[in-house]
C-alpha cells in the first residue's frame, strides 16, 4: 500500500477554523490521503468538500479526555455518522481502565462499535502502564473495534515504538493499529508501519509527503 492510504490527515485543534478545514480536505484531495480526521462539528463541511472522491471522513468522539458519559459518545458518534462521517475515533473512559472497571469500558466500546462503521479506540498510551495498554487493547478487541489507536496527541506524549509493538503484539489479526501523535517526518511515518501500524494520523501529512519526493529526487 502507498504511504499516503496510510495517513488519516488530521486537524483537531480547537481553533480550527472552516477555511483551514476546507484547506485539510483540499490537501487530502491532492495527496489522496486515506481520510481526513476532524472534531464533529466540521463533518458536515468535509463530507461536502470531499464528496464524489475516496477520501473518508472520520470524526473524534469524547474528545480528548474520554471523560464523558457513554451515552454522550453514543449520541455524538451518531451525530457523526448521520452527517456523513464513516470512521470514528473515540477516547477510553482512561480512569475506569485504570481502576480496573473493566466492564464500563467493554460496554461502553461495544456500544460505539454498534453505532458506527468502522470504530477506533484511543487507549492514550502514554498515561498506561504496558499492562494496561494490554488490557485496553484486549477490551477493545472483545468489544468488535476495527482499530486500537495509540493517542489523542493532546496528552502528556504522542506514539511510541514500544506501544506499537506491544499493541501489535497483543490483537495480532483481530485489530488494525493507529499511530498517532508526533508523527512529522517520513522516517517517522516508516518507522511506524515497518512496527505494525495500519494506519498514521498526521497533521503533518503534507510535509511528510514532500519528504518522500525530496528523497527519491
Amino acid at each position: 500500500m502507498k504511504l499516503n492510504k496510510y495517513i488519516d490527515h488530521t486537524l483537531l485543534k480547537p481553533e480550527a477554523s472552516e477555511a483551514q478545514i476546507l484547506k485539510l480536505c483540499d490537501e487530502a484531495l491532492e495527496y489522496d490521503f486515506y481520510s481526513v480526521c476532524v472534531n464533529g462539528c466540521h463533518v458536515p463541511l468535509a463530507v461536502s468538500k470531499l464528496e464524489g472522491s475516496d477520501v473518508k471522513v472520520a470524526a473524534v468522539v469524547g474528545f480528548p479526555l474520554g471523560a464523558m458519559s457513554t451515552a454522550a459518545k453514543v449520541f455524538e458518534t451518531r451525530e457523526a455518522v448521520d452527517a456523513g462521517a464513516s470512521e470514528i475515533d473515540m477516547v477510553i473512559n482512561v480512569g475506569a481502565l485504570k481502576e480496573g472497571r473493566y466492564e464500563y469500558v467493554l460496554s461502553e466500546i461495544s456500544a460505539l462499535a454498534d453505532t458506527c462503521p468502522c470504530l477506533k479506540v484511543i487507549i492514550e498510551t502514554c498515561l498506561l502502564t504496558d499492562e494496561e495498554i494490554v488490557k485496553a487493547c484486549e477490551l477493545a478487541v472483545e468489544a468488535g473495534a476495527d482499530f486500537v489507536k495509540t493517542s489523542t496527541g493532546f496528552s502528556t506524549g504522542g506514539a511510541t515504538e514500544e506501544a506499537v509493538v506491544l499493541m501489535r503484539r497483543t490483537v495480532g489479526d483481530k485489530a488494525k493499529i493507529k499511530a498517532s501523535g508526533g508523527i512529522r517526518t517520513l522516517a517517522d511515518a516508516q518507522k511506524f508501519i515497518e512496527l505494525g501500524a495500519d494506519r498514521l494520523g498526521c497533521s503533518a501529512g503534507v510535509q511528510i509527503m514532500k519528504e518522500t519526493v525530496t528523497t527519491t529526487c
